[in-house]
């Protein structure tokens, strides 16, 4: 039996007649630069986070970015992010040319440990990126207790938690401002790239909104320098599709999220499971357990034809790219193991219970 991470094909083919439609009606319309296509969906992701505006752009690094340019961040200025994130959240501090001031995660849900977060803090520090990792929001409810303390800004990179709550609220509207992927792997992916910046701050969204499109209120007068950063009427008219079934989606993974975790043998140590926040709603963007057997587990899967992934192999602060930040590699234990020993395991709002429980025979015969 062959198990794919996440199958693409079978999230278009189960919506082709609607998203076929909405594709068709962009290319008769004739208009496919922020029409609206864009506008709806704007509007209708505002209204599904909660929150009072949306501002779709070309990704969601993009998306970062400009939130972090709209409240003043920028040359000079410290910005706390985990030590285990992807380099997005890492590269859209330091494009601005602030500093990515890296923290150590909970051990158990792999997201920014608050209690950490002040220990790491400077003069400089102006602001936390929590990341919402794997599908779950960070502890807001005590970052937020520290950002008030220290009057830092506090942003999302919510790019994986497409619909999770924290407290019953929804990830976008948790801090002062979010950014969120459309990447098409995510719970809510377009066919291409895509991002949005969520917010209930006039003022951020319109700096936004201006400086996505080269900084133009108004067609040719130009009010900041801004960038071409634009969500595109084909990308936003899917979106617009698979919002309405993105609840259903999540609610798919977190079966499939509960068969892993009934039925994997957790019970030794040898393989752990993925831990769940107090106050949290898991949409399960990805399903990750955690192994000293890692390297071998995920041979011995591949071999078995069960493709599984590594979020992710080498932390931001140990790549080449960031060589300024390599005298901290030994100062992030926790950032390591979980570089280490995390294996993402298939998972997708598509993937059959058949494929769920051979997966789950197969590690259970490795262990």
């Amino acid at each position: 039996m062959n198990v794919p991470f996440l199958d693409l094909k079978q999230t278009y083919l189960e919506l082709a007649k609607e998203v076929d439609a909405a594709v068709k009606s962009v290319l008769k319309n004739g208009w496919y630069i922020l029409g609206e296509n864009v506008e709806s969906f704007e509007n209708e992701f505002a209204e599904y986070c909660g929150c009072k505006y949306c501002i779709g752009v070309a990704s969601g690094l993009d998306a970062l970015q400009l939130l972090l340019k709209a409240h003043g961040i920028g040359p000079g200025d410290d910005v706390i992010v985990p030590a285990n994130t992807y380099i997005a959240t890492a590269l859209a501090v330091s494009n601005i040319g602030a500093n990515p001031v890296p923290v150590e995660p909970d051990p158990l849900t792999c997201n920014i440990d608050p209690q950490r977060i002040e220990e790491a803090l400077t003069v400089r520090s102006k602001a936390v990126m929590a990341v919402h990792l794997y599908g779950q929001t960070a502890d807001m409810k005590r970052i937020q207790t520290i950002c008030q303390k220290h009057k830092l800004k506090l942003f999302e990179d919510a790019s994986q938690a497409h619909g999770a709550t924290h407290n019953g609220i929804k990830a976008g509207v948790l801090g002062d401002a979010a950014g969120f992927s459309f990447y098409p792997g995510k719970n809510l992916g377009a066919f291409g790239d895509g991002g949005a910046v969520t917010t209930n701050n006039a003022n951020v969204a319109e700096y936004v909104r201006n400086a996505r499109n080269y900084g133009s209120e108004k067609k040719y007068y130009n009010t900041i320098k801004g960038v071409n950063s634009r969500l595109d009427e084909i990308q936003a008219a899917v979106l617009r599709v698979k919002l309405k079934h993105l609840d259903e989606w999540n609610s798919r993974r977190s079966d499939i999220a509960r068969i892993y975790l009934e039925s994997l043998n957790f019970l030794d140590g040898r393989l752990i499971a993925p831990v769940t926040g107090e106050g949290n709603s898991h949409v399960w963007h990805l399903f990750t357990v955690q192994s000293n057997l890692r390297d071998k587990l995920q041979a011995y899967l591949g071999q078995k034809s069960i493709e599984t992934l590594i979020h992710y192999p080498v932390p931001f602060y140990s790549q080449a790219a960031y060589q300024e930040l390599s005298h901290l590699k030994g100062n992030f234990p926790i950032s390591s193991a979980v570089a280490d020993q995390t294996l993402s395991l298939p998972l997708g709002p598509h993937l059959t219970k058949e494929r769920v429980d051979y997966v789950c025979e197969t590690i259970n015969a490795f262990f």
